[in-house]
């Protein structure tokens, strides 16, 4: 015990050794020059000790304990390496972080790069703390803070996609009239945004009705700007779009069911956005009033259009589906939320078809019609993948369409409940170049009717993901727990 003692001391008399004091005095040194405030002049060490030469343990106490730092221990930490220990922070928790002082939160503050607006004036009013605070911003959202609140608190919220607003119970607007700010608080916020944010990459705003005067202010002064989301958009908010000279992805939004309409987006605008935005990759239009004429025109003008997107096409012409010929680039098709899919009114041998889709996506779709249906899978002959999301109407029948397709190599079903097995065994078995299968939430498949024909597609597959009925997956993960024996009516029920 007596040696292990002496031991001890003689390691921590070792601690404050000349070479070890050296490396001390230089992590406090990088330390002043990020604070001027510090200081390593060891004659504010007590005056007690000013007689004598200070040892060299003393001199580095007197030395950290003087400095002005009070009880935070922090401040002797650049702001680089509180940057570095904050970066390692998730994002959920660096508001919390910036609440312990301001220093913290303005480097908080620093690190943020995407923001959602819940109020207007925080851009737009005297202190214009968004553009104040954050100057590294890359992606902003706008669209929920121009939706005017209620004018009075409520507790009523309606979520529709991405956003959720109060809404007024006593207000006389319709659920898909909700009332926006002035076309004039629109085009002061696009320009404060645009003069104090000029690394932004993308953005989400409401276009203004009367004037574009913002969002040409926006085309000049972001540069940078890659993605671009337009609300409520119409033909004349489309003019100042040939101005972002680097938008690569841009999404039309003329209205969106159940929370506003627009004036539309019509021919006219297509073909403005096709002649101005010739170096599109990704595009999507949500509601739109378009045909033919102008799908063609984005064809014919954006050669790098790989990404399409229709989403709601209720209020699309009749022959818009042809123009996907005029596409020479594209890869991927998605349509989304569409309830009908108009063909030409001539016969479908002279529809056409684009050779370089390759992915065919749709998603809470109604198929209801096999004409349409028909043409759609001309359209896309040579996709490799297709997947079906949620879609009504997709029985046997239609599905049974999709063998004009013979190069398929990924399928993907999901939540299409009038597929049965039959149905499903007689397209697979037609693809000879199938490599992956996904059958999800399919309750009209079930595994007692596969046969050994489909048994035996199953195992070369390179990916398989079967989960048809969820009642069988519940059984099975619950086989062999004994549940059955102790779990009440329920799960006899599912037993039985």
């Amino acid at each position: 015990m007596h040696r292990n003692h002496r031991h001890r001391l003689r390691s921590f008399r070792n601690f404050f050794s000349h070479d070890k004091l050296s490396s001390f005095k230089n992590v406090v040194l990088k330390m002043q020059l990020a604070d001027p405030t510090l200081t390593l002049d060891p004659t504010t060490s007590r005056s007690s000790s000013r007689s004598r030469s200070p040892s060299p343990a003393r001199a580095f106490v007197s030395t950290t304990a003087t400095t002005d730092l009070g009880h935070d221990a922090t401040a002797l930490l650049s702001d680089e390496l509180l940057i570095r220990i904050f970066s390692a922070v998730g994002s959920p928790h660096l508001g919390t972080v910036g609440l312990v002082s301001k220093r913290w939160l303005r480097l908080v503050d620093g690190l943020r790069h995407s923001l959602t607006l819940l109020d207007w004036s925080f851009l737009t009013g005297p202190s214009r703390r968004l553009t104040t605070r954050f100057h590294e911003l890359t992606e902003v959202d706008l669209v929920p803070a121009a939706f005017l609140p209620p004018p009075s608190p409520s507790q009523l919220i309606l979520t529709r996609g991405p956003y959720s607003l109060h809404m007024d119970p006593l207000s006389s607007c319709s659920a898909g009239e909700l009332l926006l700010i002035d076309s004039e608080a629109i085009n002061h916020g696009l320009e404060v945004l645009a003069s104090g944010c000029p690394v932004l990459q993308r953005l989400h705003t409401v276009a203004p009705l009367q004037s574009e005067a913002g969002l040409v202010a926006a085309a000049f002064d972001l540069s940078t700007l890659q993605e671009l989301v337009l609300h409520r958009c119409s033909d004349t908010a489309l003019r100042p779009i040939s101005a972002f000279k680097n938008l690569q992805i841009l999404r039309v939004v003329a209205s969106m069911n159940g929370l506003y309409s627009g004036p539309g987006v019509s021919d006219i605008g297509l073909t403005i956005l096709a002649h101005g935005c010739k170096r599109l990759v990704k595009l999507e239009l949500g509601g739109c009033e378009a045909s033919f004429d102008g799908l063609s025109a984005i064809g014919r003008c954006c050669m790098m259009l790989e990404e399409l997107t229709i989403s709601d096409d209720s209020k699309m012409e009749g022959g818009w589906l042809a123009a996907l010929s005029y596409c020479g680039n594209l890869k991927t098709l998605r349509l989304e939320s569409c309830r009908k899919i108009v063909s030409l009114a001539e016969p479908l041998e002279f529809l056409g078809s684009c050779p370089t889709i390759e992915r065919l996506l749709l998603q809470r779709c109604q198929l209801r019609d096999k004409t349409s249906l028909k043409a759609l899978f001309m359209v896309c002959e040579y996709v490799k993948e297709i997947r079906f999301q949620h879609c009504w109407g997709l029985d046997d029948d239609m599905f049974r369409i999709s063998s004009i397709c013979r190069m398929v190599k990924r399928l993907s079903l999901e939540g299409c409940s009038k597929i049965t097995t039959e149905g499903l065994e007689s397209v697979i078995l037609t693809w000879n170049d199938l490599q992956s299968l996904t059958v999800v939430s399919c309750n009209s498949v079930r595994d007692d009717e596969v046969s050994p024909a489909l048994s035996s597609l199953f195992s070369i597959l390179n990916e398989f993901k079967w989960r048809p009925d969820s009642k069988s997956v519940l059984s099975t993960n619950l086989r062999g727990t004994g549940m059955w024996k102790k779990g009440g009516k329920f799960f006899r029920r599912l037993r039985g």
